[in-house]
């Protein structure tokens, strides 16, 4: 099979591999919908996980099933699915305390296109497929469904980390498709003020139509400072972090209100360690948490993210601005993320 991959840190290109085999509890499928993701770039140009060779790239696939393990109870081929990012093992101890995405080591559920080959290919794998596949709902938009792989779960386990509640003031740090899913996470949770941090006006006019009260520009100044004027110094409940850098850390303690919140989901590709300001973590006692979780992959939450599309609450459809047809689309599509022009939030590829 075919199979757009990572060749080496910094380079990209077509391969031939075998297609991949189907184990008793498995699954193989080939994609109808695929996406590029910014943590592919991280991948392969920052070297954020170390030397792959030859691994197919992609983590972001709604799929149809062409074969199934003979343990396999809920799905055959034919079924269209929902393929979330991470597919954990479901019976691992990991999983059994509550943190599936760590299933057998420390973001060992984040398999594709880290210890194993992606989805940008003609089939691909699914391990433990009754535990993470998910139905696709019948005449779902697969541009909507497709953001249900990573950018919806991502961008809403930012406000299950930041503790979003009733009336807080919150700040969501990056407004693409991640933040973009946080910020309209933290409407949905209630929050009375979301301080959305972003500059591309395709993003800015998303943010306010997905429940952003305040648009904040890093481009204007210190994001800490201009959100402190804005709040009478008092600061923000919470902070949830879908952006910025290893620095973004320290504007989030110093904007954040003694017993706040931060919850972070950005992929911190390089650099060896985070900076947390002394002070204004109240000298080690200042009861602000700082959370940072990969988000939860399995069947159940798919589904349930899933209803939270088909009922009209969030419209990710929004957020595709460019639009490939073909396998090979995926590497004009990966490039467009890597450039990242003005007016890309996310391309996706329809097979």
């Amino acid at each position: 099979m075919k199979g757009y991959a990572m060749l080496g840190i910094g380079k990209t290109g077509w391969i031939e591999k075998e297609k991949p085999e189907c184990g008793p509890l498995d699954a193989i499928l080939r994609p109808i919908a695929l996406a590029p993701c910014t943590s592919d770039i991280h991948t392969v140009w920052a070297g954020a996980l170390g030397e792959r060779t030859d691994m197919i790239l992609g983590h972001e696939a709604i799929g149809e099933v062409v074969e199934v393990g003979n343990l396999v109870r809920d799905f055959k081929p034919g079924d269209k699915v929902i393929v979330p990012a991470i597919t954990p093992d479901w019976n691992t101890l990991e999983a059994q305390n509550g943190y599936a995405m760590h299933s057998g080591g420390m973001l060992s559920g984040w398999k594709f296109s880290n210890f194993k080959d992606g989805v940008f290919a003609e089939f691909f794998h699914v391990n433990d497929a009754d535990g993470n596949l998910a139905h696709l709902p019948d005449g779902m938009d697969l541009r909507a469904a497709c953001m249900l792989c990573d950018m919806i779960p991502t961008g809403l386990h930012g406000v299950e980390l930041a503790d979003v509640q009733f009336g807080d003031e919150v700040v969501v740090v990056g407004i693409g498709p991640v933040g973009l899913m946080s910020v309209a996470g933290a409407a949905i949770r209630g929050a009375s003020r979301i301080y959305a941090v972003g500059t591309r006006p395709n993003c800015v006019k998303l943010a306010k139509e997905f429940g952003a009260t305040d648009i904040i520009s890093y481009r204007e100044g210190a994001i800490d400072e201009q959100v402190l004027k804005l709040t009478d110094r008092r600061g923000v409940d919470k902070v949830i972090i879908a952006g910025g850098d290893n620095n973004t850390f320290a504007e989030a303690v110093r904007m954040l209100k003694p017993g706040g919140k931060i919850g972070n989901v950005n992929y911190l590709g390089e650099g060896e360690s985070v900076c947390i300001p002394r002070v204004e973590w109240g000298v080690g006692m200042g009861h602000k948490s700082i959370s940072g979780g990969l988000m939860p992959g399995g069947r159940l939450r798919m589904e349930k993210l899933a209803s939270l599309i088909t009922t009209g609450r969030i419209h990710p459809e929004k957020m595709v601005t460019h639009e490939f047809h073909g396998l090979e689309g995926v590497e004009q599509a990966l490039s467009l993320m890597k450039e990242k022009p003005k007016d890309l939030i996310k391309p996706i590829v329809l097979l």
